[in-house]
């Protein structure tokens, strides 16, 4: 006999789990009020079997269902890999465009219509992509995970893109704002520093987040990046880049979800309570935890945000109207198509 799932709203914090199968202590940590989401890594996939039974165990815990993401972009960032369609790094979609700029926004809607309904039949609910920083040449964790160096080109590719995930029933989530593109350090190991002025990053790296891909935007995750001349804190810290401009001269109005509180380039706000509250008071609905279960538990002890109803209903909003059969898709015509012109790509 199956336990009815806890019924409870969507919590702030996005967290994860060590393996392939949820422990008991795991169950109690998502079962956590402050909890509202679990994002995956490659350590938590197996096979896509086993990946559709965790996903179905997380999602039985709680109504509304925890929102189930994953860094899923396509080229060197794609968690999972055997049993699923092996997706082209975006600078790939950016190269067709210079040869035919037709092909490149057809083939992007199928990238994301791939890459969308592969990971909805498994029970995967939210993909953190597109990529929206453009290619500098500068930053080597960027890289062939920019679309371009164009941000017009940049916006209407991932624009297409964001479509195609949309058609096939799930949210997308563009990152790092305003732009982690000029900024050499990856923010993982060391706190990059961007010297722009503000009129040089409104006109250049924010466009893809001013264009029409705005409204098909579910969420966006801003870059753990400081620029400078404008702001001493990073994006993800900062009111004056997630309310003011994200929010009031962007008018973004979806879910804004801080990078990784654990990431070097998060320290600068302090330990891991006081990076939540520097993220969440500066206009993060939901943060990310990860790789730090230590972290993770003492955050969930000791972390005492003011709840905002508003950040609940934009979260719960991600979960998916519905999951496609995993058998459909292999005889859809429209995911076969699609198929095939990915392949074209990789």
């Amino acid at each position: 006999m199956s336990l009815k799932p806890l019924q409870q709203p969507l919590g702030p914090v996005m967290c994860d789990v060590a393996g392939s199968a949820l422990s008991d202590a795991e169950r109690v940590i998502l079962s956590h009020p402050l909890v509202g989401g679990v994002i995956l890594f490659s350590r938590n996939f197996e096979n896509p079997d086993q990946l559709a039974t965790l996903c179905a165990e997380i999602h039985a815990l709680r109504s509304p269902a925890l929102i189930i993401a994953v860094d899923h972009e396509g080229g060197r960032v794609q968690r999972f890999r055997q049993g699923f369609t092996r997706l082209p790094a975006m600078r790939k979609l950016g190269e067709l465009y210079a040869r035919s700029p037709r092909d490149a926004l057809l083939s992007a809607q199928d990238v994301g219509y791939v890459l969308a309904a592969e990971l909805l039949a498994y029970g995967i609910d939210l993909s953190f992509a597109p990529v929206l920083d453009l290619d500098y040449g500068h930053s080597a964790v960027v890289g062939d995970r920019a679309f371009h160096r164009d941000p017009q080109i940049t916006a209407m590719l991932a624009h297409a893109l964001a479509v195609g995930m949309r058609e096939a029933g799930m949210g997308c989530v563009g990152k790092h704002f305003p732009g982690h593109g000029f900024a050499e350090a990856d923010s993982h190991v060391a706190m990059p520093v961007d010297k722009r002025e503000f009129d040089a990053i409104w006109a250049d790296d924010i466009v893809p987040y001013r264009s029409e891909l705005r409204q098909v935007l579910s969420g966006v995750m801003p870059a753990h990046v400081v620029y400078e001349r404008i702001d001493p804190q990073p994006a993800g810290f900062s009111p004056f880049w997630l309310r003011d401009v994200l929010r009031q001269r962007v008018g973004f109005q979806g879910v804004v979800f801080s990078d990784d509180l654990t990431m070097e380039g998060a320290t600068l706000a302090g330990d891991i309570v006081s990076r939540a509250d520097a993220a969440h008071a500066a206009g993060c609905d939901m943060v990310l935890v990860c790789n730090r279960p230590e972290l993770t538990a003492d955050l969930l002890v000791r972390w005492q945000p003011n709840l905002r109803a508003e950040s609940a209903e934009r979260i719960a909003a991600l979960q998916p109207a519905h999951y496609p059969a995993v058998e459909v898709l292999s005889i859809d015509k429209r995911f076969t198509d699609a198929w095939t012109s990915v392949q074209a790509l990789v």
